[in-house]
């Protein structure tokens, strides 16, 4: 007389209604034929499909969303073949046209000869927890979008500038384009402040990105708040020539906005200074030099009385 253990089950039957009780639905494919030889019941409550209409793996192939085919069963059958477990994630097609998410946790059994014999998997819907994954995703991409903009004005940061430069830089050096750049500064915006209050203050920085953002018309051409009232504008592939024009651009349509400053002593109204440099970078050059020597014409512009171009 064989001794069970305590609490040992020994009924096939009793097997199946615990494999049968569970939200994850077991499968069992024959290697040789590809065909099913078992699929959990549950399997029509999540997808629609009837157990009988689950004949081989061809359907399990064709039931499966079109991008997910193209890449999953070539990489199942590749693990499988291998002897290796493995799992995957795929979209699954309902009956009535909809895609679940699906995990498929495969168990690969092998005769004594090594040879595979079957596979053994159970299924899982994953829909919930994908759709927290991709909320998860949404919302990095959206912090790493506010990441790179300035609150206040809603341009490019002096983060996002940093990887501008760097890569126009860059890409200067390697195609021998020049690379200008403008570094301008609102004259007495701290006189602007002391006259008109903080709040008003920040109107002012939106009006002059506002009137700023009319200056330049490329896609490529970046203007961003390098820090308090200063800007700067990157203007890939743009000679000396053609920076100082666009400079010119926006003192001129700074002037045109009109926006009163009672306290400024060159103008009655808003002015501004800028810096303009243009290189065609060689290895010997160097990028923080650049916008150093860029910073010192803003200077020397403040220096020689404001609302001028150096």
């Amino acid at each position: 007389m064989t001794n069970l253990a305590p609490n040992q089950i020994t009924d096939p039957d009793v097997y199946k209604t615990l494999l049968e009780s569970t939200k994850a639905i077991p499968w069992k494919i024959d290697w040789a034929t590809m065909q099913f030889t078992y699929i959990g019941p549950q399997i029509e409550k999540l997808l629609g499909w009837t157990v009988d209409s689950w004949v081989s793996a061809e359907d399990w192939i064709a039931r499966m969303h079109p991008d997910d085919r193209a890449t999953v069963p070539n990489y199942c059958i590749a693990q499988s073949k291998a002897g290796h477990d493995h799992e995957a994630d795929y979209r699954a097609l309902t009956k009535h046209g909809h895609y679940v998410w699906i995990r498929d946790v495969v168990h690969v059994v092998r005769n004594d000869q090594g040879e595979v014999t079957a596979l053994i998997g159970f299924m899982f819907d994953i829909s919930e927890r994908k759709k927290s994954e991709e909320e998860i995703l949404r919302l990095q991409k959206e912090l790493e979008h506010l990441s790179f903009k300035d609150a206040l004005t809603d341009l490019p940061n002096r983060r996002m500038f940093d990887s501008v430069i760097e890569f126009e830089w860059l890409n200067a050096k390697r195609h021998r384009h020049p690379l200008s750049l403008i570094l301008l500064d609102i004259d007495f915006f701290k006189q602007y402040n002391d006259c008109y209050g903080h709040l008003q203050g920040d109107q002012c920085l939106k009006q002059v990105t506002h009137v700023l953002s009319q200056a330049v018309t490329r896609s490529r051409d970046l203007i961003a708040r390098f820090g308090g009232e200063e800007f700067v504008i990157v203007l890939p592939e743009t000679d000396a020539v053609a920076a100082r024009t666009i400079a010119e651009r926006c003192q001129h349509l700074i002037e045109q906005a009109s926006i009163p400053h009672q306290k400024s002593p060159v103008a009655n109204f808003l002015t501004i200074s800028q810096g303009v440099n243009t290189i065609i970078p060689s290895q010997k050059d160097d990028l923080f030099a650049f916008i150093d020597k860029t910073d010192q014409q803003l200077y020397q512009a403040k220096q020689n009385g404001r609302n001028l171009i150096v």
